[in-house]
């Protein structure tokens, strides 16, 4: 047994943890990007190596036995361990050359990152940019990105944040919307307008009640959670929106609504696992990057 355990393959013990979290050999395969015969193959191996059975094959999946479920906790360290290995590793390489992957918001990554990439790939054309433009938080930890732009603070250990700033908000309207019904000039005109919202986010009915005003999401007539779409409904003439000022200040097809009303910022942060932080592609495409953000905050 101690032999088996000190030959035992990592992609063993990877496809045995895949199927213990998914449950079933279908599943864990999409996660691992193998097929289910050859997974289905690995767990035969690692149960054969190991003498013991670690799944009771059910009409729904797999379940763990005993030893399978004292297995899990070891394996789990065993992954971290090899992980940290990779970041580690990844972490000395000296070269300026290779490729940084960066994810963001939608928004992020459509209305303000393309410029800034271009300068990058200008100043130093040897450094291939992934973009992953995602409104889920990609876990650096993982190495699922480099480097991410968050509008948080990220609060995960073993990372590097940094705040670079507070983007100011707005309201605005398209020309067309002004036009027909009119500009609002004082708070309690809001509420004879249509407006965009959110369908499931609550941060512009919560802003609205910092505001002293109780609405319901039933106040906006058109609603949607992607940022991208929200701003086009907006110009469009859907209704009266919320955007970063900069976005909208730009927008020739939009008017600013000022109201007086002191708005809610938006932080930005650039944050990074801090070992990969000082490769120094990574460092100098982070360096681009707050360049380029800085002129968005206050």
């Amino acid at each position: 047994m101690e032999k088996a355990l000190a030959s035992l393959d990592w992609s063993l013990i990877q496809a045995f943890l895949a199927v213990a979290e998914a449950g079933s050999l279908s599943a864990a395969a999409r996660q691992l990007g193998t097929s289910q015969p050859t997974l289905g193959r690995q767990i035969k191996a690692i149960e054969a190596q190991l003498g013991a059975e670690l799944f009771r094959r059910q009409a729904r999946g797999f379940a763990l036995t005993q030893t399978g479920a004292d297995l899990v906790a070891p394996a789990k360290t065993m992954r971290a361990a090899v992980r940290q290995i990779a970041l580690t590793a990844a972490g000395q390489q000296a070269r300026l050359d290779g490729t940084v992957r960066i994810t963001a918001s939608v928004a992020t990554s459509v209305m303000h990152l393309p410029p800034i990439i271009a300068h990058i790939r200008k100043l130093e054309p040897e450094i291939a940019i992934e973009l992953v433009p995602s409104d889920d938080s990609r876990n650096l930890l993982y190495r699922e990105a480099d480097i991410a732009v968050r509008m948080y603070r990220p609060t995960q250990l073993d990372l590097v944040t940094q705040h670079l700033g507070d983007i100011e908000l707005g309201i605005f309207a398209s020309n067309t919307y002004v036009a027909e019904r009119g500009m609002p000039r004082a708070l309690s005109d809001m509420l004879d307008h249509d407006f965009v919202g959110y369908d499931t986010n609550k941060q512009i009915i919560e802003g609205f009640a910092a505001m002293g005003m109780a609405v319901t999401r039933d106040l906006f007539k058109v609603r949607v959670d992607d940022n991208v779409a929200y701003w086009e409904m907006v110009r469009a003439g859907c209704g009266i929106g919320f955007a970063q000022a900069d976005v909208g200040r730009r927008d020739p097809v939009v008017t600013e609504i000022d109201l007086g009303l002191t708005l809610p910022t938006l932080p930005i942060w650039l944050t990074a696992h801090e070992v990969m932080r000082h490769t120094p592609r990574i460092r100098r495409v982070w360096e681009l990057l707050e360049g380029g953000l800085k002129p968005l905050v206050s």
